[in-house]
């Protein structure tokens, strides 16, 4: 610890203290030094950097074409087209555009699932991390696990969601998304 001078004012306040309060002067100008030295210094430590999450790339077209020739085992638009199991598992959606990327997000969240970044999305329409509007993720929306989940846990969830986001409630309610719920517990509830 290197000496710093203490100002002349300092040592008279020093030399006062000990006169009054009978204190080693030796003390108080070890105890000035150490106030000047660190008088500046942060006492409290340092929060610890927030690592930002990564932001995730959306897929290309390219990406999102291949996963979807891939899922429905053809080669390109042409041979998906013609494709008797796509015409099929298509055939409750309005009618896609293929030149847009749109049209194949939406083939994308049909039959592969979650498009990276989209995971766990909080906002409008969005319930436990799923945007109900974009994905028919029930299951997920409802916060159950499909291997484990009786007639009562989907009605207790459906109970809890509509204390929420019936179109009755104040401040909470959507008649919307309460209306997307009411499908999702219909897709549950069905008996065939």
């Amino acid at each position: 610890m290197s000496k710093i001078t203490l100002n002349q004012l300092v040592q008279n306040e020093i030399s006062r203290l000990a006169k009054v309060q009978g204190l080693d002067t030796a003390t108080l100008r070890a105890f000035a030094q150490f106030v000047v030295e660190n008088h500046k210094k942060d006492s409290k430590p340092k929060p610890p950097k927030v690592v930002k999450p990564e932001k995730v790339k959306p897929l290309t077209l390219a990406q999102l074409k291949k996963a979807i020739f891939g899922y429905f085992a053809v080669k390109d638009v042409k041979e998906l087209k013609k494709s008797g199991s796509f015409a099929m598992a298509t055939s409750g959606m309005e009618k896609l555009d293929f030149s847009k990327k749109d049209g194949w997000e939406k083939l994308y969240r049909k039959f592969i699932g979650v498009l990276p970044g989209e995971e766990n999305e909080t906002g409008y329409g969005c319930i436990n991390g799923i945007n109900i509007f974009k994905y028919d993720l029930v299951w997920k929306a409802f916060g159950l696990d499909p291997e484990t989940a009786t007639s009562e846990d989907i009605k207790s969830a459906y109970r809890e969601l509509s204390k929420v986001y019936h179109p009755d409630i104040p401040n909470t309610g959507d008649a919307q998304v309460f209306a997307r719920l009411n499908v999702f517990y219909k897709s549950l509830n069905q008996r065939f």
